[in-house]
């Protein structure tokens, strides 16, 4: 077997797949900005409304090609999903997350960072959201070839701000809102870093250094999965519905408490039978990790869909 033109025949592949992919982007992005020419929309100038739908495309590309691997990348890592099964269950929460919760992120990138009033005619602050989206796009976009997984919530807003002064001026920022933003991108890792210990100190006591871990497992995993859902359940209520259904935090606990519920006692039978066919092992435990993987991946796909759908479209 000739090894070389093995090689040479293997990489010419990859690359043919690599400009398939490009290919594919770059229509999806040609097909936004002609669609948005021609959905009946009233503008002055129908150029612009081109030119900004097919930024916003871009930027929808590259925050799929970036920032969907912090949601699913665990499951997959795992092997609890292929990466087909991930990119279905992203598609589908992204787009939920975006339609259902979407709206108030949207309101913080296009009011809340600057203030348009400071901006004399409304030609230029088309510009410089335009400018802001095409920044933070150019910069995920060098940020994913390079393999490096970055916000595109600090891309965006950054955009945002620097647009902003340069056509307004220090004064056209709301800093006191960029204080809390800028204060969650540190709150945010903590945070999470924190928890995360927690569980799995939780997991560890409660499964791992148990003689029988089947048994535990069969009790905490269904647990997990009950908690994953009572969480997701109060954010929506709360959040996601409340221009349809608005309620107190007490009110919407209560109501995601019954539908974790409902979710533990789907799950736990579920748990119970792959359980049944496992040995006493970390290995054999680990499988059983499947369903809560599967979920924490749908459930982050929903919340990145509501918060980060902003970056690609606030700004218009």
């Amino acid at each position: 077997m000739d090894l070389t033109n093995t090689s040479k025949k293997s990489a010419a592949l990859a690359n043919g797949h690599e400009y398939i992919r490009v290919l594919i982007a770059l229509a999806f992005v040609l097909a936004v900005g002609f669609y948005a020419t021609t959905n009946g929309v009233e503008v002055s100038n129908i150029s612009i409304l081109a030119i900004a739908a097919a930024i916003g495309a871009y930027m929808a590309v590259n925050i799929g090609a970036n920032d969907v691997a912090n949601n699913v990348g665990p499951a997959v890592g795992a092997k609890a999903l292929s990466m087909t099964g991930a990119i279905v269950i992203a598609a589908i929460f992204e787009a939920s997350g975006a339609l259902i919760a979407g709206g108030t992120v949207v309101g913080t990138i296009k009011n809340g960072i600057i203030d348009p009033n400071f901006i004399g005619d409304s030609g230029t602050f088309i510009w410089v959201m335009m400018a802001a989206l095409l920044a933070g796009a150019i910069w995920l976009n060098l940020a994913t070839y390079l393999g490096a997984p970055v916000s595109t919530t600090h891309s965006i807003v950054g955009g945002v701000l620097g647009a902003g002064i340069a056509a307004g001026g220090w004064d056209i920022a709301n800093w006191d809102k960029m204080t809390a933003i800028v204060a969650s991108w540190v709150i945010s890792p903590l945070l999470g870093g924190i928890i995360a210990a927690l569980f799995l100190m939780y997991i560890k006591r409660a499964i791992t250094y148990k003689s029988d871990m089947i048994a535990a497992a069969k009790k905490a995993v269904p647990l997990l999965v009950g908690l994953m859902v009572w969480a997701f359940s109060t954010y929506l209520i709360l959040k996601g519905l409340k221009k349809i259904w608005s309620l107190d935090f007490v009110s919407a606990a209560m109501i995601a408490f019954a539908i974790a519920l409902t979710a533990y006692f789907i799950v736990r039978p579920i748990v119970d039978k792959a359980a049944a066919a496992l040995e006493n092992n970390k290995d054999s435990v680990n499988s059983l990790f499947t369903i809560p993987l599967i979920v924490s991946a749908a459930l982050l796909s929903f919340a990145h869909g509501a918060n980060d759908v902003a970056n690609a479209i606030g700004s218009h």
